[in-house]
């Protein structure tokens, strides 16, 4: 849990200062006031762009220095900040006790994960997305994700360039630099897919042990529209010629896709109802929440925007008792009334950027 936050020129907060205890942290305000802002932040204690992934030049507050600074203190007094310079605002930069570190080092810190209104969409939304949030799931439970996706990407970023230079100066690439290339591409690919399917199976058991309550449960697979490579590199050294003409590669675990049903239905959540598919997105992200928890030993943090004022009083009283001793979770809502149920909290009131307890 976060035992103090503090940010600094932040989106629309100068200075601000939180000081949340364990259980439900409730944020409440008008529109506009910051809720979100302050779980962005939170976000952002985490590998990865946080929940609206944002540039982080757009973070910083307007009027401000041109910088910004996300600081908290975990129970047992570790210390962890990130922000960036005005002189440097593409830079992100992340401290660990006060030593410079990697984002993805964040990782071996904290778990965070989140529900934000703009993921209503994700069923019916590109591939990309739903790889993307997978990738969240996956990176909760095996904190490597993160370097061999990042070094996949990037292999595969100069595999491109190459075949695409090739392609249009009418000069053969390098076939040893291809091949060396389709080595890493390769060699991280293959962790990044059994890593990402030890997720799907972990949470497809941890779903359908669950007891029945008010959230539709979900049936998930992993699925690529190429097959499953046994050789991914030998199949990238085929598809040179595809993949050159195309301006991108078209065979490997980038072009998976995160495929759920409504198990009780056996539907397609894409074809689900609005409420229907907010019900499985919840979910999963709570069955989830549970795994990590019990694989891990540690509870992660959950951000949870807006997530009460659609639900009706029945699953917002399930969903409290759910997530009652699940660790840290922070909630936004523009009422109080709504997370009566709850009991307990800490509870803070925003204005304008200004946090009142």
């Amino acid at each position: 849990m976060l035992s103090s936050l503090v940010l600094t020129d932040f989106r629309n907060h100068r200075d601000a200062a939180l000081s949340p205890g364990p259980g439900f942290v409730v944020l409440t305000g008008e529109n506009g006031a910051g809720k979100t802002n302050v779980l962005e932040a939170v976000s952002l204690l985490a590998p990865g762009r946080g929940l609206r992934r944002a540039p982080l030049a757009e973070m910083a507050r307007q009027g401000g220095s041109g910088g910004f600074g996300v600081a908290a203190t975990l129970a047992g007094d570790v210390r962890l900040a990130t922000g960036i310079e005005p002189n440097a605002p593409s830079r992100r930069i992340v401290r660990i006790n006060g030593a410079p570190a990697a984002a993805n080092a964040l990782a071996d810190w904290l778990t965070i994960l989140w529900l934000t209104p703009a993921m209503d969409r994700l069923f019916v939304e590109p591939a990309s997305e739903r790889r993307r949030f997978l990738d969240r799931l996956t990176l909760a439970l095996s904190p490597a994700h993160a370097t061999h996706t990042s070094r996949y990407e990037a292999a595969m970023r100069a595999r491109n360039r190459l075949l695409v230079e090739a392609r249009d100066s009418g000069v053969a690439a390098d076939g040893q630099w291809l091949a060396a290339l389709e080595m890493q591409m390769a060699e991280h690919g293959t962790a990044l897919d059994a890593a990402r399917r030890t997720t799907v199976e972990a949470l497809g058991e941890a779903i359908a042990a669950a007891p029945e309550g008010p959230f539709a449960r979900a049936r998930i697979a992993l699925q690529n529209p190429e097959g499953e490579a046994r050789n991914l590199a030998a199949a990238l050294a085929a598809g040179r010629r595809r993949d050159a003409a195309a301006g991108r590669t078209l065979t490997g675990p980038h072009r998976a896709d995160l495929m759920v049903m409504h198990d009780a239905k056996d539907q397609p959540a894409a074809l689900c109802s609005t409420g229907e598919q907010k019900a499985l997105l919840l979910g999963l992200v709570l069955a989830h929440a549970e795994l990590v928890a019990a694989r891990t030993g540690r509870a992660p943090i959950l951000l949870l925007d807006e997530v009460a004022a659609h639900l009706d009083p029945v699953r917002r009283a399930a969903l409290f008792e759910r997530l009652t001793g699940r660790g840290q979770v922070w909630l936004t809502g523009t009422e109080r009334a709504p997370f009566a149920a709850i009991g307990t909290a800490s509870w803070y009131h925003l204005v304008d950027g200004i946090v009142q307890a």
